[in-house]
C-alpha cells in the first residue's frame, strides 16, 4: 500500500472506532475500504479485526463510570465472550465464508428491531428481583455467546447486536451500551491472538489504523455517555437498519 493509502486507513480507522462506542458497526466502515485499497477479503476482515482492537480499549476506558457495580457481571458476560470469540474466530479461519455472509444481515436488521420495540419488550419481560436487583436471565447467556460467535467470525455491526440483545436483557439501555464496549473488547482480544498468529494479516495497515482506531473509540464514548436514552436508541436502530440495507446490498 502507498502512503496515501496508509493515511485513507489511518482516518477511516479513526471514524470506525468512534462510531464502535456510540452505537456499534465500525467495521462495516473499515472493512469494505480494506477492500477497496486492494486487499482480498479475508485478508481485510483478518486485518480490519486486529486494527481495530485499541478502539475497543479506548471505548471501555470511556465507559469506565458505567461499570461501577458491575464487576461479577462483566466477568460471567466477558467468559461468554471469550468462548464465543474464540469458537467465531476458529471458524473464520477454517471454514467457508459464503453461507454465513447470507444470515449475517438478518442478524443485524433483528438486533435494529429489537432494539427498537426494548421499551415494550422491557414491560413485558420484566425479570426477578433479588436484593433490589434484576437477575440475568439464562437465555442472555445463550444469545451472547451466539452474537460473539459471530463477532470472531466476521464482527461487522456486532456493537448493534450486543446492544439490541442487552437493551433487552439488563433493561437499561446505557448500562448495555457500556457492556456492548466491554464484550466487543473481549471479543476482539481473542480474535486478535488467533488472527496474529494464524491470520494473513497486513502489518502495515495495523501500524497505522490501530492507534487512530484506539483515539475514535475513546472519544466516541465520552459522546455516548452524554447522549439522552431516547435519542441513543434511535440513532442505534436507524444505524442498524443502514447495516443491514448494506449487508443486503452485498448478498
Amino acid at each position: 500500500m502507498s502512503a496515501v493509502d496508509l493515511l485513507i486507513a489511518a482516518g477511516v480507522a479513526l471514524l470506525a472506532g468512534g462510531v464502535n462506542s456510540v452505537a456499534g458497526g465500525g467495521s462495516l466502515i473499515l472493512f469494505p475500504t480494506l477492500v477497496a485499497l486492494g486487499l482480498g477479503t479475508v485478508a481485510a476482515n483478518v486485518t480490519n479485526s486486529v486494527a481495530q482492537w485499541p478502539g475497543y480499549l479506548g471505548g471501555v476506558a470511556g465507559f469506565r463510570a458505567e461499570y461501577a457495580g458491575q464487576r461479577s457481571r462483566l466477568i460471567r458476560f466477558g467468559v461468554v465472550a471469550l468462548l464465543g470469540g474464540t469458537a467465531g474466530s476458529v471458524l473464520l479461519l477454517t471454514t467457508p465464508t459464503e453461507a454465513f455472509d447470507v444470515v449475517v444481515p438478518v442478524l443485524v436488521l433483528l438486533a435494529s428491531l429489537l432494539l427498537a420495540v426494548q421499551p415494550l419488550l422491557t414491560r413485558r419481560l420484566r425479570a426477578a428481583v433479588d436484593d433490589g436487583r434484576r437477575r440475568d436471565p439464562s437465555w442472555l447467556y445463550v444469545a451472547l455467546f451466539v452474537a460473539t460467535v459471530y463477532g470472531g467470525y466476521f464482527g461487522g455491526a456486532l456493537g448493534v447486536i450486543l446492544v439490541g440483545i442487552l437493551g433487552v436483557g439488563l433493561h437499561r439501555l446505557k448500562l448495555a451500551n457500556a457492556m456492548k464496549s466491554a464484550l466487543s473488547a473481549v471479543t476482539a482480544t481473542v480474535s486478535l491472538v488467533v488472527f496474529a498468529l494464524f491470520g494473513p494479516v497486513h502489518w502495515a495497515v495495523v501500524a497505522v489504523a490501530a492507534p487512530a482506531s484506539l483515539v475514535g473509540g475513546f472519544l466516541g464514548a465520552r459522546i455516548a455517555t452524554r447522549i439522552p436514552t431516547t435519542p441513543l436508541r434511535i440513532f442505534i436502530v436507524v444505524f442498524g437498519l443502514a447495516v443491514s440495507i448494506y449487508l443486503f446490498a452485498r448478498v
